[in-house]
């Protein structure tokens, strides 16, 4: 069984699906499973509402190949009620995919309520990282003797990363005690805080492991890269109490509903470092990898065929057209709205 992922990646600092993603092909390809050309793949793994149009094709010409989801979001719920996206993601779910993949609990919970139908064939998978970037050698060690150094990363300068909780850090944290840097882009222009743009996956990993602590504010997350990144760098976490951040941090860290919070959850693990420490848990890309290509090998095998026609390719290139549409409006009458 051969796999191909239609995703079209960038080797600069971009969001968590481009990371995982390469980090998946990279595995399939160590296996021998990956398939650089679509029409010769068994499997073709497509992502959230990226490439439709090109999986549609896919799917109009090669009706006998499977079709993998990997579904993201719910958007509406990080961005707001008039992103049609997820609409998107949903046809395209219900017209092309033979099974869905969700990137954790909280995310399958969550697009189900919102009324994405089941599938017969769907499972959670939690991204992993690229362990030979992500890992804990080199650290620094730690030391109650120094400052403790704290670090929060975010690609996206959107508030729900939470910037709130960045602010209040800045203007309030304890910084005869704590250095903090944060690695990304920020609406913040801050005054205590180290701000370091963008950097590439090796350099952030070395920033990760010259730190004690990361600090986690992001409100609405399917499975954040960026905090698996950092676990597996062996850093403890204090993350937002929300989405799929309890997931992840399990009983590597530490929950916040607030950041008044934050300071005394960071003394607790200050104090019980070494214990934090060896309850990280984080899965390897080879452990996801297993996993993303056993699910796919059970739907090879077991699923019904079902013809694709002509008439369904249109379907979804109308449905695509439509709701793409539908939000370029609802954006126009947005930013109407806020003048």
């Amino acid at each position: 069984m051969k796999i191909y992922i239609l995703f079209k990646s960038v080797s600069s600092p971009a969001g968590g699906g481009n990371q995982f993603l390469k980090s998946l092909k990279n595995y399939l390809q160590s296996i021998g499973a990956y398939e650089e050309n679509a029409c010769l793949a068994d499997v073709v793994l497509f992502n959230s509402h990226h490439h439709i149009a090109e999986a549609a094709k896919l799917k109009r010409n090669f009706p006998g190949k499977v079709f993998i989801h990997r579904i993201d979001g719910p958007m509406k719920i990080y961005n707001n009620s008039s992103d049609k996206r997820d609409n998107m993601v949903f046809s395209a779910n219900k017209l092309l995919a033979d099974a869905t993949v969700f990137q954790s609990s909280w995310s399958q919970q969550k697009n189900h309520e919102l009324e994405l139908p089941e599938k017969s064939f769907e499972t959670v998978i939690h991204n992993a990282t690229d362990g030979k970037i992500f890992n804990r050698n080199g650290r620094l060690p730690f030391s109650i003797s120094r400052k403790i150094k704290l670090i929060a990363a975010s690609w996206s300068a959107n508030w729900n990363k939470g910037f709130e909780t960045y602010k209040w850090l800045d203007e309030n944290l304890d910084f005869s005690k704590y250095q903090m840097v944060f690695i990304g882009s920020s609406p913040v222009k801050f005054r205590n805080i180290e701000h370091i743009p963008p950097v590439n996956s090796s350099l952030l990993a070395e920033k990760f492991k010259q730190s004690d602590i990361f600090i986690f504010a992001s409100q609405i997350e399917s499975c954040s890269n960026l905090l698996t990144e950092a676990i597996s760098c062996g850093l403890p976490v204090v993350a937002s109490n929300s989405s799929s951040n309890p997931e992840i941090v399990a009983d590597g860290g530490e929950l916040f509903d607030s950041p008044a919070q934050i300071p005394a959850l960071l003394a607790n693990i200050a104090g019980n470092y070494s214990n934090y420490t060896s309850l990280i848990k984080p899965p390897s890309i080879e452990q996801a990898g297993q996993t993303y290509f056993a699910f796919m090998q059970k739907v090879y095998e077991e699923r019904t065929y079902k013809k694709f026609t002509k008439i369904d390719y249109l379907k979804t290139m109308a449905e695509m057209a439509f709701w793409k549409v539908v939000g370029r409006i609802g954006s126009v009458v947005e930013k109407d709205n806020s003048k």
